[in-house]
């Protein structure tokens, strides 16, 4: 049945990709795991360690591709504005969206902030994808913000995800800011180094290395990305990180092989991206998902109308010369996909009290960001006359 499930959803992939893999990507795949794996068909799927494992390399290898398709002109556009959004953006949605859950729900704080840190951070296919199928040029390089701030910010949503985690099966339950801010450091220290490092030497290789079969380029390519992501995790540093920045190296100065190399990472995104989707919807029991439904619904509100929108402003403060159009887009464009769904499967994985309810919780806030946000995308962007002509 797993087998089928797949076959279905890669049919789905290869009937005009740009366009399933846009709004309605996540919904399609994940209701042929919601179909397959809840028992219908005499086969039930229910493993957090191998969920979390698929979405985890799944992750990595989109968050490599959306390097791979990043040129050095965008990030010099978008980084200042990016960087703040996906560090100081992150930690402020943290803490606001936490504060608020601590009144309105029935979890104790470091839950509540683990919560937050869990749908904290924007998902990198969702608006690569959406942005991509709806041919979106924005002013103010609106979109470039908004693809930079994606492709980064998950680094930051996975440390404190990971610390909550550790502080919540810890019997002390304490944590300094100093040893946050030192980890973090390490962490993206050390995916950088490696991102870059292994990035180099691939692209070194490749541009003096004649290989006679053009299709080895993204072969080799793949094991430099293999070796950066995991190398990175193996020294203490960022496994997304270390992706992204190989991703962005080997993307911007590989001179032959380049054209190739595009098409096979960005058929191997799209197939990442619906087994991701489909092992995550086998994953969820429709019955189980139910009894969470009501409870998401005001966490979902909160993030989407008052957490994310303060967030973003107040990282715009020192962007003074920003129009306010520009950031109530960016504040009201906050998607979701699939990443929060696997940030939830590592305290769930984990065996953190109440995770499971959370991780029901989560794919409701993600369903309700991908059907509200998603298709509100291009409706607010003509609104605000944000859509280049």
């Amino acid at each position: 049945m797993l087998g089928m499930a797949v076959l279905i959803a890669v049919g789905i992939l290869l009937h005009k990709p740009s366009k399933t893999l846009g709004l309605p990507s996540l919904l399609i795949f994940m209701g042929v795991g919601l179909l397959f794996g809840n028992g219908e068909f005499d086969f039930v799927y229910d493993n957090l360690a191998v969920t979390s494992f698929v979405g985890t390399l799944a992750l990595n290898i989109i968050v490599f591709v959306g390097g791979l398709n990043t040129s050095l002109a965008s990030i010099r556009i978008a980084y200042k504005e990016g960087g703040m959004l996906s560090t100081v953006g992150v930690l402020l949605t943290t803490i606001i969206l936490g504060v608020i859950l601590h009144f309105i729900t029935d979890f104790n704080v470091l839950s509540c902030l683990l919560f937050a840190a869990v749908v904290s951070s924007t998902d990198a296919a969702a608006v690569f994808s959406i942005l991509e199928s709806k041919k979106l040029k924005l002013k103010e390089s609106t979109d470039t913000v908004l693809e930079f701030e994606s492709a980064t910010n998950d680094p930051v949503a996975l440390l404190l995800v990971g610390i909550l985690t550790e502080m919540l099966l810890s019997s002390e339950q304490i944590v300094s800011a100093n040893m946050i801010a030192v980890e973090l450091a390490q962490q993206i220290l050390v995916g950088l180094v490696f991102g870059y490092g292994i990035g180099k030497c691939c692209v070194y290789l490749l541009n003096r290395i004649k290989l006679e079969e053009y299709g080895l380029i993204p072969v080799f390519i793949l094991s430099c990305f293999f070796i950066a992501a995991y190398g990175s995790e193996l020294a203490g540093g960022n496994i997304l990180v270390a992706s992204y920045v190989a991703g962005v190296i080997i993307g911007n100065e590989l001179l032959r092989g380049k054209e190739i190399s595009k098409h096979f990472f960005n058929s191997l995104s799209w197939l990442a991206q619906a087994l991701m989707f489909i092992i995550l919807g086998l994953q969820f029991f429709p019955r189980d998902l139910v009894a969470d439904l009501q409870a998401a619904l005001l966490p979902a509100a909160a993030l989407i109308v008052i957490a994310r929108p303060l967030a973003v402003f107040i990282s715009y403060l020192p962007f003074r010369r920003t129009s306010w159009q520009k950031k109530v887009f960016i504040s009201s464009i906050g998607l979701k996909g699939a990443t929060p769904i696997v940030f939830a499967l590592i305290p769930a994985s984990a065996g953190v009290e109440g995770a499971n309810s959370m991780m029901h919780m989560v794919f409701f806030i993600v369903l309700i960001s991908v059907l509200v946000q998603g298709w509100a995308l291009e409706p607010m962007a003509r609104w605000l006359n944000l859509v280049e002509k």
